[in-house]
């Protein structure tokens, strides 16, 4: 009868605490529900009593007909956590071809200001969906815009269906991407490359949204016929927007309450709350943590009940008057003091013969795991065509063989990959700066994927790249095989990269025209030696002023192969996979796939512009008839204002007719056909002759020659984009009007 007793005690004493917790979700007075969601204090719905139901007005919800709303109604919240949790549902943004066509496109843009709350980085992703698509999502922070977004482009119903499946997000007919951290004030928007002209048939919407992980799945169907108006989303609240030293000093605005503790909020802004050990409840509620009574809820590890007794905000296991020993479960419970000493004599042995069977294990099993690391090794070696690299190196010159390193050597160059090592980071991999045992510093690539099928070829071009030998070209030292992916190992050059130099204010002061001249020439000379003068012709396929070095004298460097194709001697153009940056990439090749040399001309003729100008390739920052830098040249340039597209300092009197040769090669370089641009041979040998001609007094000044004249008409009318009778409502009606984003799949 007691035991009953005591158990319909307990009954009752969990049952009150589940209601006073319950009742602790909301101030006295104030709804604790709207509908099907609680609505636990700091946040709150109206007021009660004379006083406000939510802690501050950013956390002020609102219900109407049973649906809870963020502030005054724009938001609606599914879904709130007193851990710093709380789902939102947003419209989807959408660009559909308007019927009947006329040229246009209609869209909406999608925008979130969430001054309490940051878009959750860890639960969501950014999502965008069909087969003419680019989606962005950007943020507005201290009046800098920051933006991310992905595209998905397919051209026909059956190409999907062979290289796509329903469930699968990868790229094609949907592509998703992390959610930067520390996200508040959001827009979305979907957009189209080309009006939909060539998928209408089966897909002639673009659609983008953020949503929680696990909330959505893409199936094929949806091209045609996407369901959804709306999605879920999470975002990371906080309270006020001061530290928790500076907050505690306000105990008015001070929002953690007793047997609570402050904790700073990871992206910046405020602070949250959360009970201390041994404690349960809502941390914003007064006297809402409760200590949680291990002993009566049994949450604790004492070998029995009885050994059990509370303490303030946490318990201790004791043996009653007349046991002895460890109370725990790990211990062993307690024993009576008068155990006989033959019993404790077995216990003892038995724990010295445990204790050398687990040494004894433990060395048999790293021995084990010693050798299973070394087979990983040798598997991975061969895997990633080790074998083969060493019959290339028994057939090379020593002198100008490749090394290969250990894993071991790289791990401790790297201090084991230490992210504060990281010095670059892109579309193929990361690159860490090393120090070699003998003192050298490298920069040593760590690529994000490989494709198995096409091993031989990756060692037949690294086999290449090492015996490049140009004092403009980074030199390729080695590589190590023994790891899942292959690590490439370069020389170091530390000085930073030309676009560093252009697009900070600072740093562009000091690089003066001839600076600029001499760095072109430099980096023409040795793209044209990878197409001509190397013992294969080595396609760059990422031709860009970030991927220009420059050492500690200045001298470029051309760097990161990370997308470059080996050409076969026989071949003058290869079908590839479309990889590359916007704003850098040839139209020609974006068209057809076909890779071939005047692709590299064309990205260097963007170069080119970047350097007389100083302005990035694409930007939103821009008014929209200047956000693509190379139409905006060639416009100025036809119409006689080049010199207002020059950046400010690099033009004189004496180097007027050499800007002028410059720009006449760049928009040589940008010509739409690649049969119609120069080689890189004849770029290299045309930027030395402008650096060594004998400088003469500028006599056309304001007037164009005529050779430029009827190269930019005819590269200028070529760039022209949308036509004459409509254009889309977004603004957006070209792949030109894409931001810079960078396009990989590894190697």
């Amino acid at each position: 009868m007691g035991l009953k007793a005591t158990q319909m005690q307990m009954r009752l004493t969990l049952m009150l605490m589940v209601a006073l917790v319950a009742a602790d979700q909301a101030l006295p007075g104030c709804p604790n529900t709207c509908g099907s969601v609680s609505v636990p204090y700091p946040f709150g719905i109206g007021s009660a009593n004379g006083n406000n139901c939510f802690f501050e007005e950013a956390l002020k919800l609102t219900c109407k007909r049973s649906t809870l709303y963020h502030g005054d109604g724009n938001v609606q919240i599914l879904n709130i956590t007193i851990d710093g949790k709380l789902d939102m549902l947003l419209n989807i943004s959408q660009a559909c071809k308007i019927e009947p066509y006329r040229g246009q496109v209609s869209g909406n843009i999608i925008s979130l200001s969430t001054p309490a709350f940051t878009i959750s980085s860890d639960d969501n992703k950014f999502v965008s969906v069909g087969c003419d698509t680019y989606g962005y999502l950007n943020t507005f922070r201290n009046g800098i815009t920051f933006s991310t977004g992905c595209l998905t482009r397919c051209d026909s119903k059956e190409s999907i269906e062979s290289m796509q499946s329903d469930g699968n997000c990868s790229g094609i007919g949907c592509c998703e991407v992390d959610i930067p951290p520390g996200m508040k004030n959001i827009s979305i928007q979907a957009f189209s490359f080309n009006n939909f002209n060539y998928s209408s048939n089966f897909s002639n919407c673009s659609y983008s949204f953020v949503v929680k992980n696990g909330n959505y799945t893409f199936w094929l169907d949806q091209l045609n016929n996407f369901p959804f108006q709306n999605s879920s989303f999470v975002v990371d609240w906080t309270v006020g927007n001061d530290t928790c030293q500076n907050s505690m000093h306000r105990p008015d605005y001070y929002a953690c309450k007793s047997n609570s503790e402050c904790e700073n909020s990871a992206t910046g802004y405020g602070y949250r709350c959360k009970c201390k050990a041994g404690y349960e409840g809502n941390p914003y509620h007064p006297d809402g943590c409760r200590d949680i009574l291990e002993c009566t809820t049994h949450r604790h590890n004492c070998a029995s009940d009885d050994y059990c007794h509370e303490i303030e905000g946490s318990f201790q296991c004791l043996c009653p008057e007349g046991l002895t020993g460890n109370a725990t479960k790990e211990g062993g419970g307690c024993l009576s003091e008068q155990r006989d000493d033959v019993f404790t004599k077995v216990v003892i042995g038995a724990g010295v013969g445990l204790i050398a069977l687990f040494m004894g294990t433990s060395w048999l099993y790293l021995i084990y795991q010693k050798r299973k690391v070394i087979k990983l090794k040798e598997k991975f070696f061969k895997q990633n065509g080790g074998i083969i690299l060493k019959q290339h190196l028994s057939r090379e010159d020593s002198s100008q063989s490749t090394t290969i390193f250990t894993a071991e050597e790289l791990k401790k160059a790297t201090n084991d990959f230490d992210e504060n090592l990281i010095i670059g980071k892109g579309g193929y991999g990361t690159v860490f700066k090393g120090f070699l045992s003998n003192n050298n510093i490298v920069a040593i690539k760590k690529s994000k994927i490989v494709d198995q099928s096409q091993v031989e070829q990756f060692i037949n071009e690294v086999v290449v790249l090492s015996q490049i030998n140009h004092r403009n070209v980074v030199k390729l030292l080695g590589c190590c095989l023994e790891t899942e992916v292959p690590l490439l190992v370069y020389e170091f050059v530390n000085n930073g990269t030309l676009y560093d130099y252009l697009h900070n204010e600072c740093k562009a002061a000091n690089v003066c025209w001839k600076a600029r001249l001499r760095i072109a020439t430099e980096a023409a000379g040795a793209l044209s030696y990878l197409h001509s003068a190397a013992s294969i012709p080595i396609i760059h396929r990422d031709v860009k002023t970030a991927n220009i070095l420059l050492d500690d004298n200045y001298t470029a460097k051309v760097s990161d192969f990370g997308a470059s194709r080996l050409v076969p001697l026989d071949q003058t153009e290869i079908a590839t996979i479309v990889q590359g940056t916007f704003g850098y990439l040839d139209p020609e090749y974006m068209q057809t796939s076909q890779l071939t040399e005047k692709s590299d001309v064309y990205s260097f003729g963007v170069v080119l512009v970047e350097l007389l100008t100083g302005e990035k390739p694409f930007s939103f920052d821009r008014p929209e008839e200047k956000r693509s830098l190379t139409i905006h040249f060639l416009s100025c340039f036809k119409e006689d204002r080049l010199f207002e597209v020059l950046q400010i300092g690099i033009l004189d009197e004496e180097n007027k007719q050499e800007i002028m040769e410059v720009a006449i090669l760049a928009a040589k370089c940008l010509r739409l056909t690649g049969e119609e641009r120069p080689s890189m041979k004849e770029v290299a040998m045309e930027l030395e002759r402008i650096r060594l001609v004998e400088k003469h007094p500028w006599t056309n000044t304001g007037q164009i020659s005529e050779e430029a004249q009827f190269l930019l008409h005819e590269a200028c009318s070529t760039h022209e984009h949308g036509d004459s009778t409509g254009h889309q409502n977004t603004g957006y009606d070209s792949l030109r009007d894409l931001e810079l984003i960078d396009l990989g799949d590894g190697r």
